[in-house]
């Protein structure tokens, strides 16, 4: 008979050891500010489903688990966090030498939390089988592969996808101590100060760690993890200068429209095909999201201008090059990340004139355009025209425009439109 050994390079006792210290090191982490995902977690605590979290690098995936440990599971749960270096060699044939450690060490509990998962390659043949013998799973990743369609044919209906996004503002306030409230339930004293508050935010974006130690270039370290580690290295590129330029060049173009073969001659690349690829990575390390063109004709979407919106206000303020005073494309970076939030299927439009719309939203049925201001009527115009239109066009009622300041509606050829601050929108 042949005897079997353990594939991962360390012992038992060494596992069981690593294993303690993260267990500790879990339970003291400071649980910052309450996330609003907790709300959607606590609706999916009886499913049977494992829950995967997936997003940006520091933007409180771990945080986060370790709030759902604290309030939903407090004696019910193991901790793993796979980013740690003594376990750079793990397999998924580890995971019953794991899974042994954890039941001498802990005892018998029905709960796994795995952090950075996607360091374990095929991770997903121990999990489906752990779901179907009862286990309760929470992962998180800091791939957006984890929310691919791959990955459901993998787990085949056994998880449910989650992403966390930087903090919302609602989130910042709650961090900067500050009351969240409606606009109508304050003071002109509370106005300003909710102002000032959402000046920071649209500034230095809602990245916990860079909001919690601001003496810290945390924007430019994040950035560099992401492009070297989650990108360069995992897709192992070998141009990675070209990679450099590309990323630069979209992180100071936030909310801006490009193409393929316009990036191929700005940054001399050899062909199309790796642009395409090169962003989809940039896409899956969590730096940028990519919209489409709305469109009935899925050709037409594809082969329309794309745009480009960056994960967090922060990073465009810390790493984009002398990135200028536009607030409109601040303020329209921030409202794409809030619909983010919300779940919501997002595309741009441009009517059959070609005027452009910021938002379409069809699930449900809504237009929004931002605009920094509509003081001049040569820019109100412009942006009534644009939604009314596409209203027309698409069979919309739902149209908001959301400005820094104004908080008005008008009507245009008997469809209303909705003016309103974005400061308040967010905090809806």
């Amino acid at each position: 008979m042949t005897e079997t050994f353990p594939t991962l390079t360390i012992s038992k006792g060494s596992l069981k050891t690593v294993l303690k210290e993260q267990k500790q090191r879990f339970e003291r982490m400071d649980l910052g500010v309450p996330r609003e995902k907790l709300e959607e977690v606590e609706k999916h605590l009886q499913t049977p489903q494992a829950v995967v979290f997936s997003g940006l690098r520091r933007a409180g995936k771990s945080t986060l688990m370790a709030q759902i440990a604290r309030k939903f599971y407090p004696q019910s749960h193991y901790f793993v966090n796979f980013e740690d270096e003594r376990l750079v060699n793990f397999k998924v044939e580890d995971f019953n030498l794991l899974y042994e450690a954890l039941l001498e060490l802990f005892g018998e509990k029905k709960v796994f939390m795995f952090d950075e998962i996607q360091n374990v390659p095929d991770w997903e043949r121990f999990v489906r089988r752990m779901i179907d013998d009862g286990f309760k799973f929470y992962l998180t990743g800091s791939n957006a592969s984890l929310l691919s369609p791959e990955l459901g044919t993998l787990l085949t209906g056994r998880y449910l996808p989650m992403q966390v996004l930087p903090f919302s503002f609602s989130e910042f306030l709650k961090f900067r101590g500050q009351p969240v409230a409606l606009e109508q339930t304050l003071s002109t004293t509370e106005k300003a100060r909710l102002k000032k508050e959402f000046n920071r935010y649209l500034q230095y974006g809602g990245i916990p760690d860079a909001l919690k130690y601001p003496q810290v270039e945390w924007p430019q370290i994040l950035y560099r993890d992401v492009l070297y580690r989650d990108v360069a290295t995992r897709r192992q590129i070998k141009d990675v200068q070209a990679l450099e330029e590309l990323s630069f060049y979209l992180i100071s173009n936030p909310a801006s429209l490009f193409s393929l073969n316009r990036l191929k001659e700005l940054l001399k690349v050899g062909s199309v095909n790796t642009i395409k690829n090169y962003v989809e990575f940039l896409q899956t390390g969590w730096l940028f999201f990519v919209v489409n063109r709305y469109a009935y004709s899925v050709r037409k979407q594809q082969i329309a201008p794309k745009k480009l919106y960056v994960i967090d206000n922060g990073l465009i303020n810390s790493v984009a090059f002398s990135f200028s005073e536009d607030r409109g494309k601040f303020l329209e970076n921030l409202v794409f990340l809030q619909l983010k939030r919300r779940g919501e299927d997002i595309y741009y439009y441009k009517t059959e004139k070609e005027h452009e719309v910021d938002f379409y939203l069809p699930q449900t049925k809504e237009l929004v355009q931002v605009s920094q201001a509509l003081g001049k009527e040569k820019t109100r115009q412009r942006e009534l025209r644009a939604l009314v239109e596409a209203a027309g066009e698409l069979e919309v009622e739902n149209l908001l425009i959301l400005t820094e300041e104004e908080r008005d509606s008008a009507n245009v050829g008997g469809m209303k439109v909705a003016i309103e601050p974005v400061f308040r929108w967010l905090l809806r």
